[in-house]
């Protein structure tokens, strides 16, 4: 097995018996992970691998923060503690943390009723509202610094975490929004960077809490030249390239068209999961099992973060958007999370502006040879564009 962890010093330090199998997991970008069974139970052994969300004492931030969920009744997996009461390991100046295994299942949007996507809305709306309580808030954060390469929150999954199988959503419920409510009363893609906050003090400044103007369409101008000359240099010629090309002449008359519609900084800041999609969450009997994968925790503009999470859930293959199913689910959303319309048209509005000036995807493709990300080239690339034509019946699905 490659990238093998250290298991017999890792399960000393939990004191989780001996090792009987251990098997990765779908690998993502974030992480490592590890479906691990021992003497004593089954676990998933998460390898916080990538060195922007590795630091051990961020992690435990987000380990203090998920147990605080917890504690409030939101369906979180907070890690198991080891023997000196730690849940982070560092074994050989690597980090690691080890969940309890949940037993679960991977849903899209697509398989989920329009009465199942509104209680999805309300599941967010409770995380962003107990979030507020558990993690109080001190302004002055750094800006976030520019992303140019890294893929959206919630473009592939982090690590494929603690799911039992890597298999396709299967159709389920979520629990009403009365049973997730117990707590009471959101960039440029992909930067959203991990928290330094929550120390033992629970409050410092923290990445990210000053919103980022949207993107510049005179870079974006620059960006399509690039990756036009890389596409024209790629030999042989396949039809990936093809679709490329198309798209990149596509978007940019779109932004020619659109550029005065540059959007200005995020609205309200407050803590997001910042990776909430369908590879995130999990299902067992019909109801969300847990939340996974808080290395994103942060503070941005939240109603970005539930505009990006139902474009990944509720995209269809050929890059529309289920609009029913995306009204139930804002409404559930503003209801639970306090947030008002304006608030949403905003933040459809940045998110669109995002979505417009986005290549990630073509970066990974051509820039560093990486292919993980191109099957959902397609889709993404159709969205935007329909997005653009259908810019007010999709915000009236977020705002009524």
């Amino acid at each position: 097995m490659s990238h093998a962890p250290p298991l017999g010093a890792l399960l000393r330090q939990y004191a989780a018996g001996s090792a009987l199998t251990c098997d990765p997991v779908d690998q993502g970008l974030l992480n490592r992970g590890y479906r691990l069974r021992t003497t004593r139970g089954r676990y998933f052994l998460k390898h916080h691998f990538d060195p922007e969300t590795a630091d051990p004492a961020a992690i435990a931030r987000q380990h203090r923060a998920t147990q605080r969920l917890a504690d409030l009744g939101v369906p979180v997996a907070p890690p198991l503690a080891g023997t000196d009461g730690r849940t982070v390991a560092v074994v050989g100046g690597h980090a690691y943390a080890l969940h309890p295994w949940i037993d679960g299942r991977h849903r899209h949007g697509g398989q989920l009723t329009t009465e199942q996507c509104a209680r999805l809305g309300a599941l967010l709306g409770v995380v962003h509202a107990s979030l507020e309580q558990v993690m109080p808030v001190q302004a002055g954060g750094p800006a976030r610094p520019p992303a140019d390469t890294l893929p959206p929150a919630g473009a592939l999954s982090s690590t494929g975490a603690l799911s039992s199988t890597g298999a396709v959503p299967a159709a389920g419920a979520l629990p009403s929004a009365g049973a997730l409510s117990s707590a009471g009363a959101p960039p440029r893609a992909g930067a959203l960077p991990s928290a330094r906050a929550l120390p033992s003090g629970d409050a410092a400044p923290v990445d990210g809490a000053v919103p980022a103007d949207g993107a510049d369409p005179v870079d974006t101008f620059a960006l399509i030249d690039h990756l036009l000359a890389r596409v024209r240099r790629h030999r042989p010629t396949d039809s990936f390239d093809e679709l490329a090309r198309h798209r990149l002449l596509e978007r940019r008359v779109l932004l020619e068209r659109h550029a005065d519609r540059r959007p200005p900084r995020g609205g309200c800041v407050g803590w997001v999961h910042g990776d909430f999609h369908p590879f995130n969450l999990l299902y067992r009997d019909g109801e969300p099992a847990a939340i996974v994968d808080w290395d994103r925790l942060g503070v941005q503009p939240r109603a970005e973060e539930a505009v990006r999470a139902a474009m990944i859930f509720f995209v269809r293959p050929v890059g529309t958007l289920d609009l029913t199913k995306v009204r139930a689910y804002a409404r559930a959303y503003r209801r639970t999370a306090g947030a008002t319309p304006s608030e949403l048209a905003a933040a459809v509005h940045r998110v669109w502006w995002e979505r417009l000036n986005d290549f990630w995807i073509l970066r990974w493709h051509y820039e560093r040879g990486d292919t993980r990300a191109d099957p959902q080239f397609p889709a993404a690339s159709a969205l935007a564009v329909w997005w653009t034509r259908e810019y007010e019946p999709v915000c009236e699905a977020f705002t009524r």
